[in-house]
């Protein structure tokens, strides 16, 4: 047996003696020590080492499937009925269970409602009875609209807590009135009675009740607990009561809406939302929304022209009530139980599992508002806010309806806590103790790509200390990919992000489901991922002004920019946002050719991208001309005022005044542009992320190569929103970042996000979407609306070099030329000079002559010039050119 050394962890765990010990002594005592403690098992080799458990008999097996299978049979059936319920994700899907409460329902409605049969029904409606008394009658409808819920719904389980909650409220509290009213039979009475009265739940409302305050203060102490549990079920805050009973009025047909206050109901029957202005004593937590025009644009779709500029931007409120999602055809009662829970309202948090004293921060999903929509603006003066799929009118006699969110699938649930997380935790502790850091972690907060674990440092502990121990940390939870974060932002603690074992997916659907992209309307605003705690990202591509997009080879670059134009197809009209798409490698944005939102074709020419950047400049010259000839800042300012009819053109001129919509210019790869035209292209692209942002014009630049000769230094200082994938070297990060950060990343859609303003990045999951639902998104735009181009986008208004179009006696030595330069792929007047034996007049001469016939490019200084003829076409060529 080898000798532990006095370092060992056997020394370092002894306690000293009082007198001093030698090293051999200290050696020789640490031998029995050793022995008699053996070291303990983290629980990462626990685990390990536990025998794996026995599978299930085969029965149990096949009954299971029989099961499952029948049930989700019946689930699809339910949910086969309206559009809420499809494309439901299978991970949501809880149809056994629903099956089991289906099963009880009926039981329970044949034993209350008709004579009980066979042993299970008269136990079953013995246990009813005995517990609900009289009302046991009402216990299948309140299963049937549980069971509803879990085959339709399951998805959307953040209002549990809450439900639980109210109905468990509102039935002791019926219960127990019904139970006082019926004489309040007690236990001595007999079991007849008691179920004849409010059952044992009545009796156990009512007793403790009566007992401490007596019969007569009994009932409204119930008749309160009744109330409470109402106004729980339905979120229903104490200063919206008037007018939630209001609105139950109008859809019930017993009320007629007030003028301005709602819209008229038959009328809106298949609008899903009304809009009231919200009292001045209204509660900001509450329900109600408010959305601010930031830029004071007014939308085409949404508003009317109104009669000035201050109207234009003033900020609309509109109320989302939980009674308008839902139609009154299942009932009022169904409306009281579940339909404020159903669709988009806030429930309590629920309380996340604790070990030991650690905290899961994790924040719960955000839920989706009951349209499925981005939160719309309602027209001045007018209540009634646009249905999602309402043909929405353009100019002239054009409509265009947007995309549908349900064309979009729904991700799995985020896992708020697993087992993986527990056992770092835990080895985490265990590097701490063996490098006796006086620290422990206090909390850690799931995303779905890494996990924040925070720790806190004890007194006169230097933060330097958990940062030299990143080695052992990764060494401990067997990943190289550990990022520690000195100090949290706003917070007193260390962070360190471990990556998921169990990695989630973000899909693009449940970003502009969620409730940020409903409550901001602007059509720019595009979903970009979740962060480490699990908040949806959205980004604003109007206030970035411009980004930039950079990481190595398959670290998610293309996934992000199909979720930028794909948000902006599913949000925008063709009337608010144009396009430019930049594709040298011919393959990434192919999908979206033809949709009405471009302005030309996909551009996949470097050449042609170059002077399409040129046009861009151009535009944004034109654009401000006219915004200074008027007197305005911004474009959104003057778009406004045409809309109102504020501005005219001057007298004698022919123009027509129209709004200018966003145009948006995508680069796939910046760096075959920076390769073919460098000085061109970064002049433009420079000029453009200087001056644009005030014309409505932005760059999204995008490159797997982030070199400082693609990403040069005017670039980077005109593009202040990164945002950077894995990359291959802290270099790269340092050019995309201008801090490391980005070579830590592991991949697959982990990126870090500096928007413009930020001091730290922050890390998020990237979005994905399908090349499915592209396809989808994408067809329904084309059948709305044929594309448009402009003709003057991809050719340059400059002068071009006049050059002598006359061979003479020189069509000879220009074959020779073509055919030198064809074969070798070298466009030089160098070569020329030297392998024809000609002076450089000549040789220049022979150059322009097969660059007028597109043989070769234009002159780029000392650069040979591109050759644009293959090898293959030389034939067809000399022909052409002997006639």
């Amino acid at each position: 047996m080898a000798t532990r050394t006095p370092g060992s962890a056997a020394a370092r765990t002894s306690k000293p003696g009082p007198a001093k010990k030698t090293p051999a002594k200290k050696a020789a005592a640490a031998k029995p020590a050793a022995k008699k403690a053996p070291a303990k098992k983290s629980p990462a080799k626990k685990a390990a080492a536990a025998p794996a458990p026995p599978p299930r008999p085969i029965l149990f097996r096949a009954v299971r499937r029989i099961w499952l299978g029948l049930a989700n049979a019946i689930g699809a059936v339910f949910r086969s009925y309206g559009h809420g319920a499809r494309n439901l994700h299978p991970e949501h899907r809880r149809d056994g269970v629903a099956l089991l409460l289906l099963a009880f329902t009926l039981v329970t409605a044949a034993g209350t409602w008709f004579t009980p049969q066979g042993w299970f029904g008269e136990a079953a409606t013995a246990v009813v009875s005995g517990l609900f008394g009289r009302l046991d009658v009402l216990v299948p409808f309140l299963l049937g609209a549980m069971t509803l819920r879990l085959m339709r719904h399951p998805d959307m389980p953040e209002a549990n807590g809450r439900i639980v909650i109210g109905l468990t409220a509102l039935v002791v509290a019926v219960l127990g009135l019904v139970h006082i009213g019926c004489g309040a039979p007690a236990m001595g009475s007999g079991a007849t009675r008691i179920r004849q009265a409010g059952g044992l739940i009545g009796w156990a409302g009512s007793t403790p009740m009566m007992a401490a305050a007596g019969p007569l203060l009994a009932v409204p102490l119930l008749l309160l607990l009744a109330v409470f549990g109402l106004l729980v079920v339905t979120a229903t805050p104490i200063n919206r009561i008037p007018q939630r009973l209001r609105l139950l009025g109008v859809r019930l047909g017993v009320a007629e809406p007030l003028p301005g206050e709602y819209e008229d109901a038959a009328a809106g029957a298949d609008a899903r939302e009304y809009s009231t202005a919200p009292p001045e004593d209204a509660d900001p937590d509450a329900l109600p929304i408010t959305i601010e025009d930031d830029d004071a644009r007014p939308r085409r779709r949404r508003r009317k022209q109104a009669e000035s500029e201050a109207a234009e931007s003033a900020p609309v409120s509109f109320e989302k009530d939980p009674y308008q999602t839902r139609d009154l055809a299942a009932g009022v009662a169904a409306d009281l139980v579940d339909g404020a829970l159903l669709f988009g309202v806030a429930g309590s948090p629920t309380v996340a599992g604790v070990v030991g004293q650690v905290k899961d921060n994790t924040a719960p999903p955000e839920e989706p508002w009951p349209s499925e929509a981005p939160a719309a603006r309602a027209p001045d003066g007018h209540g009634e806010v646009p249905a999602r799929m309402e043909q929405l009118q353009l100019a002239g006699d054009i409509t265009y309806a947007l995309p549908s969110l349900d064309l979009l699938e729904r991700g799995a649930p985020a896992k708020a806590r697993s087992q993986v997380n527990d056992d770092i935790v835990a080895q985490l502790t265990g590097v701490f103790a063996e490098f006796k850091v006086d620290a422990k972690v206090t909390g850690f907060s799931r995303g779905p790509t890494v996990t924040r674990y925070e720790v806190e440092l004890g007194p006169a502990v230097k933060v330097e200390r958990i940062t030299a121990l990143a080695k052992n940390i990764a060494y401990a939870v067997a990943t190289p990919d550990v990022r520690i974060i000195s100090p949290i932002p706003g917070k007193s603690a260390v962070g360190v992000e471990i990556p998921n074992r169990d990695r989630e997916m973000v899909t693009l659907g449940d970003l502009l489901r969620s409730r940020s992209a409903a409550e901001d309307a602007h059509p720019m605003v595009v979903g970009m991922g979740k962060d480490v705690e699990g908040h949806t990202v959205m980004a604003n591509l109007a206030k970035m002004p411009h980004v930039l997009v950079a990481g190595a080879t398959g670290a998610g670059k293309s996934s992000c920019i199909n979720c930028l134009i794909t948000s902006v197809l599913v949000r925008a009209t063709p009337d608010e946002v144009r396009m430019v798409l930049v594709d040298p490698k011919r393959v990434e944005l192919t999908a979206y050719e033809g949709i009405p939102h471009l302005i030309t074709p996909i551009i996949t020419n470097p050449k042609k991208a170059a002077e399409a950047l040129q046009w861009v400049v151009r535009e944004m010259d034109m654009r401000y001309d006219d915004l200074a000839a008027y007197g305005f800042r911004h474009v959104d300012d003057f778009n406004a005022a045409v809309r109102a009819g504020t501005v005219q053109p001057p007298l004698g001129s022919e123009r027509e005044l129209t709004p200018y919509p966003y145009l948006l210019v995508i680069v796939d790869e910046l760096a075959d542009l920076m390769m073919v035209a460098p000085r061109d292209v970064e002049d433009s692209v420079v000029r453009i992320t200087q001056l644009a942002r005030a014309a409505g014009i932005h760059l999204v630049l995008a490159t797997q190569r982030p070199s400082v000769d693609v990403v040069t230094g005017l670039i980077k200082a005109n593009v202040p929103s990164r945002l950077a994938f894995a990359t291959s070297a802290m270099a790269d990060s340092r050019v995309i970042l201008d801090q490391p950060g980005a070579e830590k990343l592991i991949g697959k859609g982990d990126a870090l996000f500096l928007p413009m303003g930020a001091s730290k990045p922050v890390r998020m999951q990237g979005a994905f979407v399908t090349e499915a639902e592209i396809a989808k998104i994408v067809q329904h735009c084309k059948d709305q609306l044929a594309a448009r181009y402009r003709d003057d986008v991809v050719v340059g208004s400059g002068p071009k070099k006049e050059i002598d179009e006359e061979i003479g006696d020189d069509l000879d030595l220009l074959v020779q030329a073509i055919e030198l330069v064809v074969t070798t792929q070298f466009g030089s007047t160098s070569m020329l000079q030297r392998k024809l034996r000609v002076g450089f007049a000549k040789a220049g001469r022979l150059m322009d002559l097969m660059e007028s016939r597109g043989i070769v490019g234009p002159s780029e200084g000392s650069k040979a010039r591109d050759v644009l003829v293959k090898p293959d076409e030389l034939d067809g060529v000399l022909i052409t050119l002997r006639g």
